[in-house]
This record gives C-alpha cells, sequence and structure tokens, in this order.
C-alpha cells in the first residue's frame, strides 16, 4: 500500500447545521456559508484537533456526516511517519492551546496536509474567523466565541442553539377585550324586567282610586242636574 499511496481527504463539518447561512446577513451584516470544523482522513482514520490531537475510525467522530469530503491527494508517508510527526507537534496542540480564532482545528488540518501531501486545505475555511471579526458586528460575538472555544477544548461538540420565539396571536386577543367587553355591558331588557312587583301592585292600586274618585264626581254633577246615569 506504501508503493501506491494512501489517499488523503478533509472532512467538512457545519457546526452550525445551516444556522449560519441563514442568519450571518441579519446578525453580521455578510453571509457566511458556515462556522467550519475540519478533520484529516488517511490511514483510515480521522486526525483532528479539540482537546489535543485526537483521532477515531473514519465515519465515527462525533460530528455527524461531513458536508463536504474534500480530495487532498496521495500521501506516501507510512502510517509509523506520520505519527512520530504528530508526536512531535503535540505539544502546540494541547487543550490549553486552542484557540477559535488562530489556532483551531482548521489550523491543525492545515498542517497536516501540507505534511502529507504538501497541499493546503480550502482558504474559504482558513480565513472563516476573520470574516467574522471584520463583519460589522464581529465584536459582539466574542461571548459566544468564548463558550465555543472552552466547549471545543474539552472535546466536547458544541450544541446547535434551539431558536423557539414567542408568538402572540392578536385575534386571540382581541377576542378575549370583546368578551370582557360584552359581559360587561348593560342589558336594557333585563333592566326594563327588574322593576320590583309591589311597586307595580302600588300603581294599580292608585290608578283604581283615581278612576273611583272621577266616577262619584260624575255621580254628583249628574246628580245636580236632575240626571241619573245608571253605571
Amino acid at each position: 500500500m506504501a508503493e501506491e499511496g494512501y489517499r488523503v481527504t478533509l472532512n467538512v463539518y457545519d457546526l452550525s447545521q445551516g444556522l449560519a447561512r441563514q442568519l450571518s446577513t441579519s446578525f453580521l451584516g455578510k453571509a457566511i456559508e458556515g462556522i467550519w470544523h475540519t478533520g484529516i482522513v488517511v490511514y483510515g482514520n480521522e486526525y483532528f484537533f479539540g482537546g489535543g490531537i485526537q483521532h477515531l475510525p473514519a465515519g465515527s467522530t462525533p460530528y455527524g456526516t461531513p458536508l463536504k469530503v474534500v480530495e487532498l491527494g496521495v500521501t506516501h508517508v507510512p502510517k509509523d511517519v506520520f505519527e512520530m510527526y504528530l508526536q512531535e507537534i503535540n505539544p502546540r496542540y494541547l487543550p490549553e492551546t486552542y484557540s477559535l480564532l488562530t489556532h483551531n482545528c482548521n489550523n491543525f488540518s492545515n498542517e497536516v496536509a501540507q505534511f502529507l501531501v504538501g497541499a493546503t486545505i480550502p482558504d474559504y475555511i482558513l480565513q472563516l474567523p476573520n470574516e467574522v471579526m471584520s463583519s460589522p458586528m464581529g465584536s459582539l460575538f466574542l461571548p459566544m466565541i468564548q463558550n465555543l472555544e472552552t466547549t471545543l477544548k474539552s472535546g466536547g461538540v458544541p450544541q446547535v442553539p434551539q431558536f423557539r420565539p414567542t408568538t402572540v396571536s392578536p385575534a386571540s386577543n382581541f377576542a378575549s377585550v370583546t368578551t370582557q367587553k360584552s359581559s360587561t355591558a348593560p342589558n336594557s331588557s333585563t333592566e326594563k324586567k327588574a322593576i320590583p312587583s309591589k311597586e307595580v301592585a302600588k300603581g294599580k292600586e292608585e290608578d283604581k282610586k283615581t278612576e273611583n274618585a272621577v266616577s262619584a264626581s260624575e255621580k254628583a254633577a249628574a246628580a245636580s242636574n236632575g240626571v241619573v246615569k245608571i253605571l
């Protein structure tokens, strides 16, 4: 296999899982395609830098399925020589030396690619920190960057934030207000029926007295005129 060489590829992952592409223009004022993490795949393993230099069987890293696989070339460097090289550069790639802006997994992949095949990884990956920090709102992302560094230094995989905006339905609010207003509005028909029965009886009694008084006066007038009215 050493005579034929070993295929070297670059696995490219988007740590934002598409959110950077969707939201970067609004938040940063410029388009960012992804928050890139990379690993070098060779000798059946994937090598990457997080909580120190790490390697796992290809396809079994915690980053899932790569968004892109970039062909870097073929190396004739034997695996044991490569492992000696990793031991040599290990002091420069310890967890405490990790910096998301200046010394990250992509810088490691770039250095390893140059050692194996004499090529560099794509420039858009290496320039991502500069693009973010040079954007109009880049400085506001420093707290988030520091949190990401803490996670990546420990060898963890950052979790994608979940956006669950709270929405208020104007229609439902309006309905509740309308209900409240209608419940407090006076009911004229009900109020009209609410006259006490005692007052009604009293009114009828007074009407009867008036009627009797009128009848008596009529009788007296008729008697004085010599006319008798039969009721």
